[in-house]
């Protein structure tokens, strides 16, 4: 539960610029903003970096203008809220006796994209429009006004990760960071390379096909799309979409990324795995990602019947027929190689071993692993379904290694009889990553393949598992898991908001041992370093990836906001400590 702070303890919010000065910053600081409590408990004392976190400073949307426009302002922090769902005592000496236990910093949902690539489906979106055949049932997510920005939003989180340098509460520099999937959009080799590069700190040209123009929607006279350099557009007519002269240039600018300062740690997604991250990587697919055409709208049903087919039957005649027909229903553009689409054992060879992937996973293409940190141990699973559709699963393989490892780290855990087992063993404790959430491990497509409650049942049975960490849904929230047999407690869900969407934003994590019998999970939400406004330039990514977070607030289209609840952001999550 959410545990309510008496009025004698509730603690004082102070906004950004407040913060800043003097005696109210020190106070922040040194941890005068206390965590919630039904009684006056110790206040906590934070020892790392608050500014550049949102306990200092939030992000919210303004007063709506033109169409329902709204900009982006400054608000005020938020410190973090204690729960206790899951059992054990938020006891006052916790604070003086805890050390730390491992800090990580947490991306997901990246979604870096080609948003010129023939592979992309943005005629889907369109389809979805107010009066389009899908929009009873809108389908959303193949076209964003802000997909053009998404190197420059990575590369301002790696600049925000890199200057708060330490976690907020236990002040240690973060172990790692970690990308737990749809880092790349659309499976294509030059997504993966741009996000690779972007956090390896290398040279980036985010552009392909004719480097002399841009060729995707927003260059189109289709007036169902943003077109940011000017002209009449329905965003703009309808929803106050800004004029923003330059900006399709300045999104394919060259930049050197600063590169994240921690060593970092990937994780398969299914937008890495599958076209637009439902469709398998099928020959037809394959060929249009590297072709010259790319795919408009369709106006009538005869069109969409013949679009349909043509892609069914990778028919290259019918293709080249409504290339050159009056319709446009496919238009031409400048092939590139780059955008070809990358099997799960090519992703993981542009990898290496550098980041989590390991030579195993390199030999047999697989893309599960586990790595150490202390007494941490982490368990990387991929819950991707190469059958196809969004949703996840694990293949019984895996399934069975992941009960293998949690048995070799735990020296007592509940057997599936239910009865205790003992064994000697050194015990880990462990943390779970993954890109689905146990809620969305649904897809049963192929056979042979584990759902989300199996493997949920199959966690709450070892108590020294305490800890899930995942993306997916780009929504931050964090859910109990509770223990129903056995030993008290369970373990906690952290899941959090994605780049591409609203409020693009990403997590710290620290994990700490009271020493009172429990441990703290401490989740922190971060945003980037761009300013709350782009102010009219277009000169540096901070600047443009200001400009996306405001176009991402601004999406008309039919979508969620990923910023959820105050209990699902900054939050202490309490545990009873499994050994």
């Amino acid at each position: 539960m959410i545990r309510d702070t008496p009025p004698e303890a509730t603690p004082r919010v102070f906004p950004r610029r407040q913060l800043l000065k003097g005696a109210a910053f020190g106070a922040v600081a040194s941890g005068l903003v206390a965590f919630p409590g039904r009684a006056a408990i110790a206040v906590p004392a934070l020892r790392g970096t608050v500014e550049g976190t949102t306990l200092a400073r939030t992000l919210r949307l303004g007063k709506p203008g033109k169409g329902g426009y709204r900009k982006i302002v400054a608000g005020p922090g938020e410190p973090h809220l204690l729960r206790d769902d899951l059992g054990g005592t938020a006891a006052a000496g916790r604070v003086s006796k805890r050390r730390e236990l491992l800090s990580f910093v947490h991306l997901t949902d990246v979604h870096i994209i080609d948003a010129q690539s023939p592979a992309r489906v943005e005629y889907l979106d369109r389809l979805s429009d107010r009066g389009g055949v899908l929009s009873s049932f809108p389908v959303t997510g193949g076209y964003r006004p802000q997909e053009l920005l998404t190197t420059q939003v990575a590369e301002s989180m790696v600049r925000a990760v890199n200057r708060i340098g330490r976690g907020p509460v236990l002040g240690a520099r973060p172990s790692f960071t970690i990308n737990t999937g749809d880092a790349a959009d659309n499976a294509q080799y030059n997504e993966v390379r741009w996000i690779i590069d972007v956090l390896d700190g290398k040279r980036i040209r985010p552009d392909s096909g004719d480097p002399r123009r841009y060729e995707g929607v927003m260059a189109w006279s289709d007036a169902r799309y943003w077109h940011p350099h000017g002209g009449d557009d329905l965003p703009k007519r309808e929803h106050g979409f800004p004029t923003v002269p330059g900006l399709l240039p300045a999104a394919r600018r060259p930049f050197t990324a600063t590169g994240l300062k921690t060593p970092w740690l990937a994780v398969y997604g299914n937008h890495e795995a599958l076209v637009q991250g439902n469709l398998p990587l099928l020959p037809v697919f394959r060929e249009l990602a590297v072709g010259n055409v790319k795919i408009t709208a369709p106006v009538s049903d005869a069109e969409r019947r013949e679009v349909a087919d043509a892609l069914r039957k990778g028919d290259k005649a019918a293709v080249k027929r409504m290339t050159e027909s009056r319709s446009k229903v496919f238009r031409e553009v400048t092939p590139d190689p780059d955008r070809r689409l990358l099997s799960r054992a090519e992703v993981i060879r542009e990898h290496g071993t550098h980041h989590g992937y390991t030579a195993a996973n390199l030999k047999n293409g697989t893309a599960y692993y586990a790595f150490d940190r202390g007494v941490v141990r982490g368990l990387v699973l991929d819950t991707c379904n190469p059958a196809g559709y969004s949703e996840g699963s694990l293949d019984s393989a895996q399934f069975a290694w992941l009960e293998r490892e949690l048995v070799k780290g735990s020296s007592r855990y509940v057997g599936e009889d239910g009865r205790i087992v003992r064994r000697r063993a050194a015990d880990r404790l462990f943390i779970v990553f993954s890109h689905h959430t146990i809620e969305t491990l649904t897809n049963g497509l192929g056979g042979d393949r584990v759902l989300g409650k199996e493997i949920e049942k199959l966690l709450l049975r070892f108590p020294n598992a305490v800890l899930w960490v995942n993306g997916h849904t780009h929504v931050n929230e964090v859910i109990p898991h509770r223990r129903k047999k056995g030993p008290k407690g369970g373990f906690w869900e952290v899941s959090t908001a994605a780049h591409i969407d609203w409020p693009q934003q990403s997590r710290i994590l620290e994990l700490a041992d009271n020493r009172d019998g429990t441990l703290s999970v401490f989740a922190t939400v971060i945003d980037s370093a761009a300013p709350a406004s782009h102010q009219g330039r277009l000169d540096d990514p901070d600047r443009l990836a200001a400009l996306s977070r405001e176009l991402s607030a601004n999406d008309w289209q039919p979508h969620l906001d990923g910023s959820g609840k105050p209990e699902d952001r900054n939050v202490e999550l309490l545990l009873p400590a499994p050994f």
